[in-house]
């Protein structure tokens, strides 16, 4: 048997190992020796990912686990619109701060973006007409991160999927999933007969915002009432989107993960994705596994460096969310390989990610966590559920079922705004996009 279709059926089997009455814990609940984990438990990011992405395979086990997913999560839903963070399967304890006691935002980003693909994908209207109004709720509690009405979310530190890493404020990851979940609402919208005109423009005025501002380039007149474009000036023409913009600065690294979903999720266009893919073949950020989640590292000394990065040795150069290895994100580099027509690498880089997932640290098959950004060694928690779904979306892909990108490219309305001018009151950041109404 090929390696890459023997990891897609140990892709499945890792699968079913993680099945729950709730949903789909973070790894496998068997092989987690410590009994106070939280990775026993069903996560926001990881099982809303985890839905998207065992989807197509059209198993009614893996899409009812995938429903049960959603519904624990939105289930703890608070009155304002929080999502917890994770739902603990033995207690089905709620918990909606994570380190630091810092609320996780992008969990509710992904509930969203995954509860449009769950519907789209299965046809249940009747779960998008279920849950329309807590969906609703949450987009008004992520809509109140934008706390000075610019257009973006404001983030906290250490407050998305790294959570131990100092990315603040206009973070890149997170903007694009805002831009997402805006595409993916106006469709449960539209189910629910609500009008869409509010959220199409601000999608639109999203998009503009991360390219205009994310992605440095020569300053021009247009900029001059920008004062985050100014300060990108000194970096000139860049070949990315860069990870954070704040007030006082802007870090230049690259974030390779928040780029790749950049462009499936169609911020970015077929030319610039081009660019982003050349720089990041250029530096091998898939050498020796793909893929490295950040260039370059973060070391000691550095401005971006804290002394919290020494928790538990999480995130020295090359570790965890500091250059380490994540095989879910490669899976992603798979799929946009394909989509933008490198088809070739494309299969280059499965293969190459079904060997690391079947490195293991006891044994063959442990699809882990993360692997070490130099040496290529799996590191972290075994039998990782995201892992698992992330190759077997990018088998799928590779394999010719583009269905798998449910959620990929800007929807012709967004197209059509762009194409028309975007209204003045949407292209001014200051004006309020979307003032609250009963709709």
């Amino acid at each position: 048997m090929h390696l890459i279709d023997e990891a897609f059926l140990k892709a499945k089997e890792v699968l079913r190992l993680n099945i729950t009455d709730l949903g789909y814990t973070a790894c496998s609940q068997q092989h987690d020796d410590d009994p106070h984990s939280n990775y026993r438990s069903v996560w926001a990011r990881d099982a809303a990912m985890t839905a998207m992405w065992v989807l197509p395979l059209e198993d009614a086990e893996f899409t009812g686990c995938a429903k049960r997913s959603l519904e624990t999560i939105l289930k703890a839903q608070t009155r304002d619109g929080h999502l917890p963070n994770y739902v603990e399967i033995e207690t089905r304890h709620p918990e909606y701060g994570g380190v630091g006691n810092i609320a996780g935002i992008d969990g509710a980003l992904w509930v969203l973006i995954a509860s449009w693909n769950y519907v789209k994908a299965t046809g249940d209207v009747a779960f998008a007409k279920k849950h329309f109004a807590k969906l609703h709720r949450t987009m008004k509690w992520l809509r109140a991160h934008d706390s000075n009405n610019c257009g973006l979310l404001e983030i906290p530190e250490a407050s998305d999927w790294t959570d131990l890493f100092p990315r603040s404020y206009n973070v890149l990851y997170d903007e694009v999933l805002w831009y997402r979940a805006n595409i993916d609402f106006i469709e449960l919208r539209k189910l629910n007969g609500k009008p869409v005109d509010r959220y199409i423009n601000r999608a639109s005025r999203i998009r503009q915002l991360i390219n205009d501002q994310f992605w440095p380039r020569p300053e021009t007149p247009q900029d001059q009432r920008n004062s985050f474009a100014s300060t990108q000036f000194a970096l000139g023409r860049t070949r990315y989107l860069i990870a954070q913009i704040t007030p006082f600065g802007f870090s230049w690294r690259c974030d390779v993960f928040a780029n790749i979903i950049a462009s499936l999720y169609g911020v970015l266009d077929e030319e610039r994705s081009e660019k982003v893919w050349r720089f990041l073949r250029q530096i091998g950020i898939d050498d020796p596994y793909p893929v490295r989640v950040l260039y370059p590292a973060i070391r000691p000394g550095d401005p971006d460096w804290r002394d919290y990065f020494l928790v538990n040795l999480q995130n020295l150069p090359g570790h965890y969310h500091n250059g380490g290895i994540w095989p879910f994100v490669g899976g992603l580099w798979v799929r946009f390989l394909d989509r933008i027509g490198k088809h070739v690498h494309a299969q280059e880089a499965l293969h190459s990610l079904a060997e690391l997932c079947r490195s293991g640290i006891d044994q063959d098959w442990e699809f882990t966590e993360w692997a070490h950004g130099v040496s290529g060694k799996p590191m972290g928690k075994a039998y990782q559920t995201w892992s698992a779904a992330s190759y077997v979306a990018a088998y799928l892909r590779v394999q010719g079922d583009k269905s798998i990108e449910v959620a990929s490219g800007a929807p012709e309305e967004i197209k059509q705004q762009e194409e028309c001018g975007l209204p003045e009151a949407v292209a001014d950041s200051r004006v309020d996009l979307d003032r609250e109404t009963a709709e």
